[in-house]
C-alpha cells in the first residue's frame, strides 16, 4: 500500500475509532476493507501506556484467529504471545520510543505490521488480517458464472475525503465500494461512468483499485460485469479553491449511494456544508484535525452530493493585479521609447525600466531574507513571490526589446 494511501487510511480509522458515543455517524462512517487496515499502528487511550494490542483475523473482522502466536520485534527482542477469545494479543511494559514491528505467519502467509515506535503515552491497537483463502475460492467459483442483469449500489463503506494542501488547491478522493449482493456476476442496466467536476485536475484511478476502473479526461469508468461482493474503485483528483476561499462539489453518481460519509482535513477555518449531511464533528488524527460528517440518509442515482467547503486560505488576487498592471505599463512606456528616434527619451526610458528592476529585485531578495528569518506571513510568501517574479519578467521583456548592446546598469539578474 502506497504512503498516500496509508495515510487516508490511518484518517478514516480516526474518525470511526474517535467519535465515542456519536453512534448515529459511526453506524455511517463504515470501516473500510479490513484488509486496508492491516498493519497500520492506530494510537489509543484506553490501553495502558506503553501496551500494544494486536488483533489476528482471517478475512474480515468477524473472523477472529484464537490461540494462534504473534511475534512482536522489539529492538534485537523477540516478543511472542498467543492471540485470545477476541483473537487478540497484548504485549505491555514496552520501552517507549522502542523500535517495533509485529509479525505473524497465518497458514504460511507472512503478515507484518509497517514499523513503529512504542507509545510513551496510552497505547497501539492494530490488526493483521489472513488471507480467507476459503472465501476467495468461492468467490472466484462464483465469478465464473454467466453474467445477469442486475442492479449494484454504492456501498456503506464508501467515503468521499477532501485534503486542501494550503497551497489554494484541494485533493478529492472518491472511495467508492461497489456492492453486488447477487451470487453471481450481474451487469447495470446502465454502464457504471461519472464525470468529475468541471474544474477537476490530474484525475486518476488510485492504486488498490479494481483493474475494471478506468479514467478517460474527467470520466471515471468501471467495466462490467460486477463480481459477488465488493468491487474497490477509489479516484483522485485537485480542486481549485476559489478567489473567495472555497470550492464545491455537485456530483452524481450512477448508481444509489446507500450512505454519504465525508472527512475533510480542516485547514485554517475551514467549514463544510451541505444539504445531505445531518451530522459532522471535528476530531483530531495524525497530528491534523479533520471533519467527519454522515448524511441524512441514501442518495439515489443521478442525485447530486452536494458539498460546499468555505474559509479556506486563499491569496487576495488584488496585490498581483496591481503589480501585473503596473509593469504592463512600464512595458507600454519602454515600447513606445524605442519606437522614437530620440537618444535622450530612449536613454530616460531606459532608465526608468532599470530603476524599476533594481526595486523589483531588492524587494524580492527582501521576501526571502524574511522568509529564512521567520518573518512575515508563510501563507503570503508564494503569491507575493509570483507578483514580483512575474513583474520582473515584464521588464526584462521591455528591456530586452530595446538596444541589446546596452550593458543594463547594475547587472543584477532574478532567479525564479
Amino acid at each position: 500500500m502506497s504512503g498516500g494511501k496509508r495515510t487516508i487510511v490511518s484518517v478514516i480509522l480516526f474518525a470511526t475509532g474517535m467519535l465515542g458515543g456519536w453512534t448515529h455517524v459511526r453506524a455511517q462512517i463504515a470501516m473500510p476493507d479490513a484488509r486496508q487496515m492491516s498493519g497500520i499502528p492506530r494510537p489509543v487511550d484506553d490501553l495502558p501506556a506503553g501496551t500494544v494490542s494486536v488483533r489476528l483475523v482471517r478475512g474480515d473482522l468477524s473472523n477472529n484467529i484464537v490461540n494462534h502466536p504473534v511475534e512482536l520485534h522489539a529492538g534485537g527482542k523477540v516478543l511472542v504471545v498467543s492471540t485470545d477469545d477476541g483473537g487478540r494479543a497484548q504485549f505491555s511494559g514496552l520501552t517507549p520510543g522502542a523500535p517495533l514491528k509485529a509479525v505473524a505467519v497465518v497458514d504460511g502467509e507472512r503478515l507484518e505490521s509497517q514499523d513503529f515506535p512504542a507509545p510513551a503515552g496510552g497505547g497501539i491497537r492494530m490488526l493483521l488480517v489472513a488471507t480467507d483463502k476459503e472465501k476467495e475460492a468461492r468467490a472466484a467459483e462464483a465469478a465464473k458464472a454467466p453474467a445477469v442483469t442486475g442492479p449494484v449500489i454504492i456501498g456503506g463503506e464508501s467515503r468521499i475525503v477532501i485534503e486542501p494542501d494550503g497551497e489554494e488547491r484541494a485533493r478529492v478522493y472518491y472511495l467508492l465500494d461497489i456492492s453486488n449482493t447477487a451470487q453471481v456476476p450481474v451487469n447495470p442496466p446502465a454502464p457504471f461512468r461519472f464525470d468529475v467536476p468541471t474544474s477537476a485536475l490530474g484525475t486518476s484511478i488510485m492504486e488498490g483499485s479494481s483493474p475494471q476502473a478506468s479514467v478517460n479526461g474527467r470520466r471515471v469508468q468501471v467495466q462490467g460485469p460486477f463480481a459477488p461482493g465488493n468491487t474497490l474503485v477509489q479516484a483522485a483528483f485537485a480542486l481549485p479553491v476559489s478567489n473567495s476561499g472555497s470550492i464545491e462539489i455537485s456530483q452524481p453518481f450512477p448508481v444509489p449511494l446507500a450512505h454519504l460519509a465525508v472527512i475533510v482535513k480542516k485547514v485554517g477555518n475551514a467549514r463544510l456544508s451541505s444539504p445531505q449531511i445531518g451530522k459532522q464533528q471535528e476530531m483530531p488524527a495524525n497530528g491534523q484535525l479533520y471533519i467527519a460528517a454522515a448524511g441524512t440518509g441514501s442518495v439515489a442515482a443521478g442525485e447530486p452530493v452536494v458539498l460546499n467547503i468555505t474559509d479556506l486560505p486563499h491569496h487576495s488576487l488584488v496585490p498581483r493585479t496591481v503589480a501585473l498592471s503596473i509593469a504592463l505599463a512600464i512595458v507600454a512606456v519602454g515600447v513606445w521609447a524605442a519606437s522614437r528616434h530620440d537618444p535622450e527619451q530612449r536613454g530616460a526610458a531606459r532608465k526608468a525600466l532599470i530603476a524599476r528592476r533594481e526595486k523589483l529585485f531588492q524587494d524580492l531578495m527582501r521576501l526571502e531574507l524574511d522568509r529564512r528569518r521567520g518573518r512575515g506571513d508563510p501563507s503570503r510568501y508564494a503569491g507575493r513571490r509570483e507578483e514580483l517574479v512575474s513583474a520582473l519578467e515584464h521588464v526584462y521583456g521591455a528591456l530586452d526589446s530595446d538596444d541589446t548592446t546596452l550593458e543594463p546598469a547594475g547587472g543584477a539578474g532574478v532567479t525564479a
